[in-house]
């Protein structure tokens, strides 16, 4: 963290002013394995039309030769590595099943099964390249500098990592916050959605805390530090999806779990075949002939197509409708999750306040058209989310806003305004109500009752008097009980609910979605930790989130998926899934592909078993012809193919969708 940290630049700075957060993502082509993996397909692709056409040798020969070395040469020598280590591995098996199809003119095989594993190798550390890209892009979210006051009271712009726990910074309106520490003095409203998930600026004041990187809004604070640049919430978040990351359990498909056994086996039995018959005075040849044939009918072509078919279908068939699975090995652990845990704001809810309530007191001569409308109006000019969601209502049911004039908003109350004469002022209950005229108590009781209910509520006062109170909530997809009710019958086990949001309003959203666990206010680390001991449990959990504080989360879960839309650089980055088009029910139905695609690939390792072992036993027994024993062999290998792209039909994605619902109905 320190190297990033110390080395600040006044684009960054800028960046961090204005709120936006600048990308650093490693070019495609810079890393070495995507280069030579691309390099194996541009000449596979030119070898194989050439071939297929009847041109001579000469032409597509060398072709398939230069395919072999570069997709071939850096997973060769990573199994002769492991072979010095005493270990045989399944890419070394690959390369030498390769080069054994091709001493026997199956060239083509050969620089096949040589793409697929330099294609599955540049993904996988393309992959890990960008996570650690959004690592790093994480911590500019921390300004590079901030306003240091002296003693004397004179401001000194330093740079963040030179702070000192007690030092006092000044934040104006529109920075980011530069250390965590608690307000000395100011009022404002900070946007801390980085860190809480909270879809609302949280008003702050003298003795409320604030955290490095979240964003201020119109109000100037003063800020004691309180905590080194090393140890705040952001970089505590760094670090966290950094060791999650490191510690996770290595992931392997299902038949890689098998493969040393199986090159062992392999390699001995093949031995075995040539040595054991001349022994017994055999012919060289046909000994030689006998365990050639031996090793490409026993050759894992098959097997690993086996695998792969299914899974890619299904990843395919899943982009196809929005959703951005980054790897095989992603879509065989979402067909094992057994329990799921969601974020809040975002992911179950759309992420934007909207007034849910319009309630004029009696009495004062306005009806909801008429109070939303001056509310409206004096918002007009406000940047603030409340503000917004309140001429969002406006516009809505289609009314005319008349023209604000004297607008003036102070941070932490409010905005007033003077709208067709009359003065209007829309703000926080708690602090407009002390300047009001009458008995505030039952305006009071009806903010009460809104708050309780889990919506922030906003008083309209016209005139000095109380004239309404709006009901303000960040809204539930629509999507969101079905989903959950799906997700519940697919694993058995009802989701939990994760949110750094207030408890009331987490259990209103959960109550609606049909969520009975609620776990609310809490930080990345508490959401963490609630998924640590899940899987300490014994359960496979899916994490559902979308902003950088559920990052951690997505991390140390057993499959992390996150909501595309509007999630963050890191989630998305650091989630094994993105839901690109923002469909929450996708979730589940992806769950249910994935399932059937786990099926199909035991369909495949038991159609692939077969056909070796009846060709084994063949070639052992009696004698079988090497052109025979290379056509059973291709034909396994088509058929387990075949039978794996069955999953990028249309239908399959729809019976995937209607698992979930049909598990419910049972």
């Amino acid at each position: 963290m320190t190297s990033t940290l110390t080395s600040p630049s006044a684009d960054r700075a800028v960046s961090a002013r204005s709120g936006a957060v600048p990308r650093r993502r490693t070019r495609l082509l810079a890393l070495p394995e995507v280069r030579w993996a691309a390099a194996a397909t541009v000449l596979f692709l030119l070898a194989l039309p050439l071939q297929f056409a009847g041109a001579p040798a000469w032409t597509w020969g060398p072709l398939y030769a230069l395919a072999y070395a570069t997709g071939g040469w850096e997973p060769g020598w990573e199994g002769l590595k492991a072979l010095k280590d005493k270990t045989l591995d399944v890419d070394l098996l690959m390369v030498v099943a390769a080069l054994g199809a091709a001493s026997i003119g199956q060239v083509m095989d050969g620089a096949l099964l040589i793409v697929i594993f330099a294609t599955s190798g540049a993904l996988e550390a393309l992959a890990t390249a960008r996570t650690a890209d959004s690592v790093r892009g994480l911590l500019d979210l921390a300004p590079a500098t901030a306003t240091r006051i002296g003693p004397d009271g004179t401001e000194q712009t330093v740079p963040v990592e030179e702070l000192a726990v007690g030092d006092t910074v000044l934040v104006r309106p529109g920075e980011r916050v530069g250390a965590d520490g608690r307000v000395l003095d100011g009022a404002s409203e900070v946007d801390q959605a980085t860190i809480t998930g909270e879809p609302l600026p949280a008003a702050k004041q003298q003795g409320d805390e604030v955290f490095a990187g979240t964003l201020n809004g119109t109000g100037a604070l003063r800020v004691r530090v309180e905590r080194d640049a090393s140890d705040s919430v952001i970089a505590r978040i760094v670090r966290m999806v950094q060791e999650a990351s490191e510690t996770k359990a290595p992931t392997q498909l299902f038949i890689e779990k098998v493969e040393q056994r199986y090159s062992l086996g392999m390699v001995a039995a093949t031995l075995a075949v040539f040595g054991v018959p001349l022994a017994f005075g055999e012919e060289f040849s046909e000994a030689l002939l006998r365990a050639m044939t031996f090793m490409i009918v026993a050759s894992p072509c098959a097997v690993v197509l086996a695998t792969m078919p299914p899974l890619l279908s299904a990843i395919a068939n899943a982009g196809r409708h929005g959703v951005l699975v980054k790897s095989a090995v992603a879509m065989e652990r979402l067909g094992q999750v057994d329990a799921v845990a969601l974020d809040k704001t975002g992911t179950l809810t759309e992420g934007t306040p909207r007034v849910t309530d319009v309630r004029p007191l009696p009495g004062r001569g306005l009806d909801e058209d008429a109070l939303l409308t001056l509310a409206a109006a004096a918002e007009h000019p406000s940047e603030h989310p409340l503000a917004r969601a309140v001429v969002a209502a406006a516009h809505e049911r289609r009314l005319e806003l008349p023209t604000a004039q004297d607008f003036a908003s102070a941070p932490g109350v409010g905005v007033q305004a003077l709208v067709d004469g009359r003065t209007v002022e829309v703000g926080a209950p708690a602090r407009l109500l002390d300047s009001v005229d009458g008995d505030g108590s039952p305006v009071a009781a009806l903010a009460e009752e809104l708050e309780q209910s889990g919506r922030t509520a906003v008083l309209v006062v016209v005139d000095g008097a109380p004239a309404g109170i709006l009901g303000i909530a960040d809204r539930l997809r629509p999507d969101a009980a079905a989903t959950v009710a799906s997700l519940t019958a697919l694993t058995g086990t009802a989701p939990i609910l994760l949110t750094g949001d207030n408890p009331r309003a987490a259990a209103r959203l959960a109550a609606e979605a049909g969520i009975e666990d609620v776990r609310a206010g809490l930080l990345p680390q508490d959401k963490t930790g609630a998924v640590r001991e899940w899987e300490g449990a014994g359960r496979k959990v899916m994490v559902v989130g979308d902003g950088v504080n559920d990052a951690p989360a997505l991390a140390a879960a057993h499959i992390g998926v996150a909501m595309g839309r509007a999630g963050s650089d890191l989630a998305l980055e650091t989630a094994d899934a993105v839901i690109v088009r923002d469909e929450l029910a996708a979730v589940p139905t992806t769950v249910a592909l994935s399932r059937r695609a786990r099926k199909l690939v035991v369909q495949n390792l038991v159609i692939a078993g077969v056909f070796i072992a009846g060709l084994v036993t063949w070639d052992l027994v009696g004698t079988l012809p090497l052109p025979l024993g290379v056509a059973g062999h291709e034909g396994s290998t088509v058929l387990v193919g075949l039978n794996g792209l069955r999953l990028l039909r249309e239908a399959a994605w729809q019976r995937a969708a209607t698992d979930g619902t049909d598990r419910e109905a049972d």
